[in-house]
């Protein structure tokens, strides 16, 4: 009995690891099930090359899997392009993402390439894709009432995203 009975919780434990982190808020008489919005870097395109450095501005996809919409009002981010750090910083704004729909912001970053790989600065002179990872914190508004009829609090969430991007001439 205490064989079937390990067996199963092994397997309960190893399915709960596979499942994607989620918010629960429960209410006094309800509970919301919120699922994290998604992360993307979409492109990044160069504004100004100089020699020393060079001015870009990110694209970045934010999409809504829940039934309610979204409002995000700031991000911390730090950018990482083929392993080496690019930029970071804090942009503050509001976009509302409809429920299960995507929603778009950019922002502009400074890169000195004194300190870069010789690699990255051929990759983006070339306009090669680039590796990228992209990870913070995001302030965000669930656009959903609780049971007592008041909208659910906002909530701070972490994200981490890795991917391949455009390098383009704006």
């Amino acid at each position: 009995m205490r064989k079937i009975l390990l067996l199963v919780l092994t397997i309960v434990l190893l399915i709960s690891c596979k499942t994607k982190p989620q918010i629960t808020i429960t209410q006094e008489y309800a509970a919301i099930e919120i699922k994290e919005p998604e992360f993307e870097v979409v492109s990044i395109f160069i504004l100004q090359a100089d020699i020393v450095v060079t001015k870009f501005e990110a694209v970045l996809k934010i999409t809504n899997p829940n039934p309610f919409a979204l409002e995000l009002s700031s991000i911390t981010y730090e950018l990482f392009g083929n392993g080496a750090f690019w930029a970071g910083g804090s942009e503050n704004f509001a976009l509302t993402i409809a429920p299960l729909e995507f929603g778009e912001t950019r922002f502009v970053f400074e890169m000195n390439f004194i300190n870069m790989n010789r690699r990255l600065l051929d990759d983006v002179i070339a306009m090669r894709r680039v590796n990228y990872r992209f990870k913070g914190t995001a302030d965000i508004q669930p656009d959903i009432m609780n049971s007592q009829g008041a909208l659910v609090s906002p909530f701070v969430m972490n994200y981490d995203c890795s991917g391949l991007s455009e390098v383009r001439r704006r």
